[in-house]
């Protein structure tokens, strides 16, 4: 039993040492990959880019209308309007301007010292 595994797993070794040793390294293997990516790229010609190119995929720039200044032709009228409004003071909605004003409580109540 013991020594059938042990000549299994040597057997095992032995054909994965065999198999390193022919294939290539990991280094080769970059040293590929590289010189086939420059090659690759020694061999790309690029297009030439032409004003056309850009048709359809930007839009062409326009510049905005200036704005409409505010109008001020009326401020005259508004001012005068602002001047003659009437005076809201909060407490006397209810009360007309031709009623007296109301009396008005003192609620402060001092204490007189003996």
């Amino acid at each position: 039993g013991a020594r059938r595994a042990v000549a299994a797993v040597s057997k095992l070794t032995t054909r994965n040492a065999a198999r390193t040793f022919i294939a290539p390294t990991v280094s080769r293997r970059a040293d590929f990959v590289q010189e086939l990516y420059l090659k690759e790229l020694k061999a790309f010609k690029p297009t030439a880019i032409k004003d056309s190119d850009a048709v359809g995929h930007v839009a062409t720039f326009s510049v905005p209308k200036a704005p409409a200044s505010p109008e001020e032709a009326d401020l005259a009228a508004s001012l005068k309007e602002y001047e003659t409004m009437a005076v809201e003071v909060e407490g006397n909605e209810g009360v007309s301007a031709d009623a007296p004003a109301p009396v008005v409580e003192d609620w402060l109540v001092e204490e007189e010292d003996e």
